[in-house]
């Protein structure tokens, strides 16, 4: 049976985020932004915190007083990291509404960020049936129980699910959930993937 629901990933597939973008107007180069980030290694500290662990905690742990501030300043100006949609996937969103497709939604994001993200872009708020965050379920993807929780939460078998997402190893973890999925990379591409289920 081909999938009738289509469950979204947001950053990176209808959100773009820049983590360098935060801290840009307060530093002297993007060269020094993303020193800054491998020296605290920010991409650990931001996945732990889509497992729900606070910024102030990962903060503490850094010995230079001058990151330490800096990562503590990033849930203020998160908004920052977030400044555009990709409108190319929200348009596909409203073909999709307007055929009648049911649309949910399954993100890494930090609980205490993710309001920042819904206020920055309010469609966020609107698009989906139901929004499952990492942050907030202390679940991360690919883990198999997240794609659980949003099929339970959505009352929705895996097997009528279409997964998007921008990495290959969410991807992978849909499918191994029971989803189909396809990996983003544009809005173009997604077009045809859509069409080619009978979903557009």
């Amino acid at each position: 049976m081909s999938a009738s629901i289509v469950v979204f990933d947001l950053g990176g597939v209808l959100v773009h985020w820049d983590p360098v973008l935060v801290w840009l107007p307060d530093m002297e180069s993007e060269a020094a932004v993303r020193a800054f980030l491998d020296r605290i290694d920010f991409a650990d500290k931001n996945l732990r915190a889509d497992a729900g662990e606070r910024f102030a905690d990962l903060a503490a742990e850094i010995d230079d007083p001058e990151d330490r501030l800096r990562l503590m300043g990033y849930v203020s100006n998160f908004a920052r990291s977030v400044p555009t949609a990709i409108e190319g996937t929200w348009t596909l969103i409203d073909r999709l509404k307007a055929r009648g497709v049911t649309l949910h939604a399954i993100t890494n994001w930090s609980a205490e960020t993710f309001p920042t993200g819904r206020a920055t872009h309010p469609r966020l708020d609107t698009a989906f049936g139901v929004t499952v965050v990492s942050g907030e379920e202390k679940l991360l993807k690919p883990d198999a129980r997240i794609f659980d929780t949003l099929c339970a939460r959505a009352g929705v078998a895996a097997a009528d699910c279409l997964f998007i997402d921008d990495s290959a190893r969410n991807v992978e973890g849909a499918r191994a959930a029971g989803m189909d999925a396809v990996l983003f990379t544009t809005p173009e591409a997604l077009e045809t993937d859509l069409i080619e289920r009978g979903l557009l």
